[in-house]
């Protein structure tokens, strides 16, 4: 995705995501590896709006016998809906969860994880989202949330 003077884009994004968070959040080293906020050329029916990130493996994430605890997991889906929402505003917009389920599938263990986020639906006072979390050693799914935000007044 290329993008044009005065639209929001990636480099906004990561700014968002250095300077919004809590530092424990930071301290999770995120990293944004794909900002999607207009379809790709020809179209794509399913097509939604979103980002890909990555959480970096880190033993200070882990419970006991190496695996990547949930509530880390949890954080990362938290996260990664936000700047998913961030591509679907086209911007910045003050917002806080209003619901997240999240359904483990496996464990992850030595391994950084990637969070695939897309907005389902955006209205003008909630969005609705899920997120695909994979193991990036094998690029298979370790769990699946749904989330719900509120739009906050800017």
């Amino acid at each position: 995705m290329q993008q044009q003077a005065g639209e929001f884009g990636i480099d906004d994004a990561k700014r968002v995501l250095g300077d919004v968070f809590a530092p424990w959040v930071q301290d999770l080293n995120l990293a944004i590896e794909q900002f999607d906020i207009a379809p790709p050329a020809g179209g794509d029916a399913d097509w939604q709006p979103g980002a890909i990130l990555r959480m970096p493996f880190s033993e200070r994430l882990c419970r006991n016998g190496g695996i990547v605890c949930g509530q880390a997991l949890m954080a990362f889906a938290d996260t990664a809906m936000v700047l998913a929402n961030l591509a679907a505003n086209k911007g910045y917009r003050p917002m806080t969860t209003v619901d997240q389920t999240t359904h483990f599938m496996r464990a992850v263990t030595a391994s950084d994880v990637l969070a695939d986020a897309r907005v389902v639906r955006l209205g003008r006072t909630m969005s609705f989202g899920r997120v695909t979390l994979l193991s990036a050693t094998d690029n298979k799914p370790v769990a699946m949330v749904s989330s719900a935000f509120a739009m906050l007044p800017g």
